[in-house]
């Protein structure tokens, strides 16, 4: 048996090492700091994205809906959208050569399809139009394609020549267009005034053809691109024929304005409408002086890269070619054009 002194001294060890195990039990986890975050850094030969070209829109003011010059304005906006990274064109029915040319200096447009003798006028501030008010923040781009000055009368008007216009009703074309100017200036080579006629009615194309159609003029002038739709559509509803302007009258509007140059129309041009030989002038693309000159770069070469589109747009269409795109220039290029016919070796 163990005495009294033994089992003392062993619960005393007992009680010890109890402890020993309860203090180990509570002994406090190490506590271990933690790492700070580190911000995600990209790889330094991971480049991001470079941000995609801003997109410049532009309008193009480009006549009578009804005309040559519609179309035309719409396969370039066609390119635009397809072919041009960074360009955005709207094309805007408008007033036609004169408007266009007040409108480029407003700032109101970008871009406009004009006659080159109507920007010459604007450009220097001369003529009735532009007299001591001229646009001198208008550019060239490129010349498009002749447009004849066709003078269309009604079957059986007995209007041979401009000089039988005296005590008709004539249709003179917009207020302030080419047409009226060309108009004008023929009455004059005729030697009439627009005091010799009946009545005179500045009409947009689609109501000259409306008021010839019905009687209420006997003729029209329209200087539009050979194979308008305005007069093709005129001619399957109603008998017409195109009045030659020649001769004398056709000589002096030549001499008198550098801009103007025979022509002919053939005669498939409209339905059941005779060959005639008139005047003509030019259709141009201008711009405002401060357009950027790379994106005017970019759309010259986009348009003459894509130049089929503009082909098949309209039967005026190829007409349009990089040989003749400065035939007829009227206003000082834009420096983003004349970027690119240096290139393209052409002065």
């Amino acid at each position: 048996m163990i005495n009294g002194r033994k089992f003392f001294i062993l619960m005393l060890v007992i009680l010890f090492l109890t402890g020993l195990v309860t203090v180990s039990g509570c002994a406090p986890e190490e506590v271990v700091p933690e790492e700070p975050e580190v911000p995600d850094v990209d790889e330094p030969d991971e480049e991001e994205p470079a941000p995609p070209d801003e997109v410049t829109r532009v309008n193009m003011g480009a006549g009578w809906v009804t005309g040559v010059y519609y179309p035309l304005a719409g396969a370039m906006s066609r390119i635009a959208h397809t072919s041009i990274d960074n360009i955005s064109l709207t094309v805007e029915s408008s007033g036609a050569s004169a408007v266009n040319s007040r409108m480029i200096g407003s700032g109101d447009l970008d871009m406009a399809i004009v006659q080159n003798d109507v920007a010459y006028y604007a450009f220097h501030g001369e003529g009735e139009a532009f007299a001591g008010n001229p646009i001198e923040n208008m550019r060239g781009l490129f010349v498009l394609y002749p447009e004849p000055v066709q003078l269309v009368a009604a079957a059986g008007s007995g209007i041979e020549s401009p000089a039988d216009l005296a005590g008709m009703s004539v249709a003179l074309g917009p207020l302030g267009s080419g047409a009226e100017v060309n108009a004008l200036q023929v009455l004059e080579a005729a030697g009439l005034s627009e005091g010799d006629l009946a009545s005179a009615e500045r009409l947009e194309a689609g109501e000259a053809a409306d008021f010839l159609r019905d009687g209420r003029v006997d003729a029209a002038f329209f200087t539009v691109g050979i194979g308008a739709s305005v007069i093709d559509e005129l001619s399957v509803m109603t008998d017409i024929y195109l009045v030659n302007i020649v001769g004398d009258i056709a000589q002096t509007l030549i001499d008198t304005y550098p801009f103007y140059a025979s022509v002919t129309i053939p005669g498939d041009a409209y339905t059941d409408v005779p060959e005639a030989e008139t005047i003509a002038v030019l259709s141009m693309i201008v711009c405002r002086e401060d357009l950027n000159a790379d994106l005017v770069y970019d759309f010259m070469r986009g348009i003459f890269d894509n130049i089929d589109t503009i082909h098949g747009a309209h039967d005026v269409g190829p007409l349009v070619t990089l040989d003749t795109a400065l035939d007829g220039m009227s206003v000082p290029l834009h420096p983003g054009a004349e970027r690119f016919f240096e290139e393209e070796g052409m002065q």
